[in-house]
């Protein structure tokens, strides 16, 4: 039975992806902070569900979690990393605090675990790692400096792990959502009010449907998906008019008072 470990999966996409991959016939390590809220989603599941709490932006309990999981199911054959969070602000009104927050979750939960299980990885030359990310992190929109931050540097570990994998039989996948009907916006009040107007454009997706997609990209990896399809057009439109596409997001984003 192939093992995939998924961070953020007490709810939302993480939650769904963990569904789908169970389906698929794979053993799902299911990582959060809160263990009451990993057991119930692993309930639902079934017997192929494990529930590991864990803070996965600290550093020492990740390397903790990955000798448990290394000693009873071994290296993981794919990792989806959906753990995030953060705010969209002005930088004025942004606090370090929030800042440190933002970029401990997705870019450090994302970057410790990878670190803990690479080396397993690249020794059985195969393994798949699937960063789940915002269109934030290819054009950011106003009033969204540390969330913006944050998603461009998990962007910037999926590239440079990139680089460094070739030839190796491990593989970094980039998967960027538009808006997904997710808690994010009963837990954020007024994100949903900064979204640019140009956004209405790209269908909102439900969390299943991501936690599917994720699957399909487990079993046929990509390095790069924007999904759904006007997401992916304003993607290309970007690599070829990127000044434009600023430009609508400035016009149609929130303005600062």
């Amino acid at each position: 039975m192939k093992t995939a470990l998924i961070t953020g999966a007490s709810s939302g996409i993480g939650a769904e992806a963990a569904r789908h991959l169970a389906s698929r016939g794979y053993r799902v390590i299911l990582v959060a902070r809160g263990q009451a809220e990993l057991e119930s989603v692993a309930r639902s599941i079934g017997d192929q569900a494990v529930a590991e709490a864990c803070d996965a932006s600290s550093g020492e309990q990740v390397l903790a979690l990955a000798e448990r999981v290394r000693s009873t199911y071994g290296a993981p054959d794919v990792i989806a990393h959906c753990a995030g969070a953060g705010q969209w602000k002005l930088i004025e009104d942004t606090s370090p605090g929030e800042a440190l927050l933002m970029m401990q979750a997705p870019y450090l939960a994302a970057f410790n675990i990878t670190h803990a299980f690479m080396r397993d990885m690249l020794a059985r030359r195969s393994g798949v790692i699937i960063h789940v990310n915002s269109p934030a992190s290819i054009f950011p929109w106003p009033s969204s400096v540390g969330y913006a931050a944050a998603r461009w540097a998990l962007r910037g570990l999926h590239e440079s792990l990139c680089q460094d994998l070739t030839g190796t039989g491990v593989q970094s996948c980039h998967v960027v959502f538009g808006r997904v009907d997710s808690p994010y916006f009963d837990h954020n009040p007024g994100s949903a009010a900064k979204i640019p107007r140009i956004g209405s454009t790209v269908r909102t997706l439900s969390t299943d449907e991501c936690g599917r997609v994720i699957a399909q990209m487990a079993e046929r990896p990509k390095r790069e998906l924007l999904h759904p399809f006007m997401l992916r057009f304003y993607g290309w439109s970007y690599r070829l008019a990127p000044a434009l596409v600023l430009w609508l997001l400035r016009f149609t984003g929130a303005k600062r008072r």
